[in-house]
């Protein structure tokens, strides 16, 4: 059974450009989408939002901080549980967050309930 927390997860959209060879897609952001695509109930439980590639990203800014930008960052909703086994949870300010796609796919497994890396 997966459990209702609203944890919002920010993803890179992919075929960015940055500098003359492009497109380009973010490796971590990649694999995220994959566990997506393999356990797409978590769409039902988390809030993805695919930002741009440029920075400042504002949307992500606002929440975790100019130094906590980069994608992938899960977002923590209030009812997170403060320690998951192999996931990294971090602060700023009220916010906790886990970043990078090791640390947010065994967040996902240990609070959703869905496969863990390996």
């Amino acid at each position: 059974m997966l459990r209702r927390v609203k944890d919002t997860l920010f993803l890179l959209k992919h075929d960015f450009s940055d500098g003359p060879e492009q497109p380009f897609y973010c490796p971590e952001c990649a694999l995220i989408n994959g566990v997506l695509h393999y356990y797409p109930q978590l769409r039902h439980v988390v809030d993805v939002r695919y930002v741009d590639y440029p920075r400042p990203r504002p949307e992500v800014v606002a929440l975790v901080g100019e130094a906590n930008q980069s994608c992938p960052v899960l977002v923590l909703g209030e009812a997170a549980p403060g320690t998951v086994a192999g996931a990294r949870i971090q602060e700023h300010g009220q916010r906790r967050f886990v970043s990078g796609a090791e640390d947010i796919g065994n967040y996902l497994a240990v609070v959703y309930q869905v496969g863990r890396p390996h």
